[in-house]
This record gives C-alpha cells, structure tokens and sequence, in this order.
C-alpha cells in the first residue's frame, strides 16, 4: 500500500498539466487582446478555416465546448462579423457556420501572433520532444474518456 505522505501535488501530472494550460491560455490572452479576439474564439476562426460549413451542434463537439458556451462565442463572433450562421438546408432547426471575409482576414493576421507563442513555448525542445510531448499528452487524455 502507497504512503499517502508521498504525493506531491506539484509534482502530479494532472497539476502540471492544469498550470500549464492555464500559463498558456493567459498568455494567449494578452496576445490576442490588441485583435479584440478571445482564445475560444480564435479556436473556432482556426477550426473554421480547416472545415467551415458544419453545424453549431458539430462544432461545439470538435472545439471541446458544451452548446450554451459554443452560442455564446458564436453569438460574439457574428456580431463582429467574423462569422456568419445560415440555416441548415436539412434541419430548419440548426445553423451551419462559415467565416465571413474579415474572419478569414483575421484568422490570417492571428496566424504569425499564435505561431511566435508557439516557438517561444516550445523554446529548447528538440522537434522530437515536441512530437513525443504531443503523443503523450493525446494518450493522457484518451485514457480520460
């Protein structure tokens, strides 16, 4: 049986991985804050660039966002128009979601501000690393489900 006096939170993975999230997301914040852009909504300008057309319901699924939340950012996202919502021609009830211009504009401008936070956060890591940190952390979080 473990001794209980042998856990060290600072050193639990699901700590670290707690802080660094919460490292990252901030500094995402200061950086995107001059574009008027929130890190959730860059995740959606990024996810859209990649396969736009897809429906609220869908989209909230692959930005790992309940639905009340994903309406929320979409409802901020429209009224900057950065992105526009049009009804599903199978589902009077559901919107499928396209980037306007500016949106794509936008997520164009971002792309070099997220790519600089990306290497100044990977800075000393081999290529290697960064590949075998990314396994890892898709492994821990598959265990997760």
């Amino acid at each position: 049986m473990a001794d209980t006096n042998d856990f060290k939170l600072n050193e639990s993975i699901g700590y670290l991985i707690s802080i660094t999230g919460f490292r990252y997301k901030g500094e995402i914040w200061k950086q995107l804050k001059p574009f008027d852009v929130t890190p959730e909504q860059w995740v959606v300008l990024n996810r859209l660039s990649i396969e736009e057309g897809v429906c609220q319901r869908e989209l909230a699924e692959r930005i790992v966002k309940d639905q009340p939340n994903t309406t929320r950012i979409l409802d901020k996202m429209e009224h900057k128009g950065l992105i526009r919502r049009l009804p599903a021609p199978r589902d009077r009830r559901a919107f499928l979601v396209f980037l306007t211009d500016e949106g794509k504009r936008l997520r164009e401008e971002l792309l070099p501000v997220i790519r600089k936070l990306h290497k100044s956060s990977t800075q000393g890591f081999a290529d290697e690393e960064i590949a075998l940190l990314r396994s890892l952390l898709k492994r821990f979080t598959a265990n997760l489900k």
